[in-house]
């Protein structure tokens, strides 16, 4: 697939969703997509690139689609990539995995063998994504992707996680996630999918 034509194929809200079973993997390490967020630009009160605010850390999400946004947030990084075209800001925040490849690595990088990546910080630590990244493009640089190993069998939608105080955007249904996927972050266990993971 050529992701970058895929960046600017729909709206962010629909790429978000359909990256739920891609592949992400990071020199040899990674998994499934089983969670995503969506952030929409200038519009966006809890946006990086909200009223179209540029800084030295989130140039990026100008450029190119697919140019990997990492930024820091105490001791975790966070990554992103943007979608549509060149000049909007907007992008997709990969908030969770199904770890499939190098688990013993992700082990390794988390210090235990539970919730390696249910979470963007513990996602990127498993991975060892880090700010070294930042500016990279997704399958031209380390950071690969590959599209839909599998498909959600019902894709769960909430507002974002961890953006309060942000008005209408605070609860703007934009978390995607596979439902029943024991590695969601935050789900309970009344609401998993154990025999199939939440796949077809």
């Amino acid at each position: 697939m050529d992701w970058q034509t895929w960046a600017t194929s729909a709206d962010t809200q629909t790429l978000a969703q359909e990256l739920l079973g891609a592949k992400l993997m990071h020199n040899g390490v990674g998994g499934l997509v089983v969670e995503t967020e969506a952030y929409l630009g200038a519009q966006d009160a809890a946006a990086h690139a909200y009223q179209n605010h540029q800084t030295k850390r989130n140039w990026p999400l100008w450029e190119e689609p697919t140019t990997i946004y990492v930024y820091q947030m105490r001791q975790y990084c966070l990554m992103n990539f943007n979608v549509q075209a060149k000049g909007i800001p907007e992008c997709i925040l990969l908030r969770a995995l199904e770890p499939t490849d190098g688990i013993d690595q992700m082990v390794k990088r988390r210090g235990k063998a539970t919730d390696l990546c249910n979470g963007p910080g513990k996602l990127c630590q498993a991975l060892d994504i880090t700010t070294a990244l930042h500016g990279s493009l997704l399958n031209r640089d380390a950071i690969t992707l590959i599209p839909q190993v599998k498909q959600p069998q019902h894709i769960g939608v909430s507002p974002r996680i961890g953006v309060p105080n942000k008005g209408e955007w605070t609860d703007a249904p934009l978390r995607y996630f596979v439902a029943g996927n024991p590695n969601v972050s935050g789900i309970k266990k009344r609401d998993l999918n154990l025999p199939n993971k939440g796949w077809q």
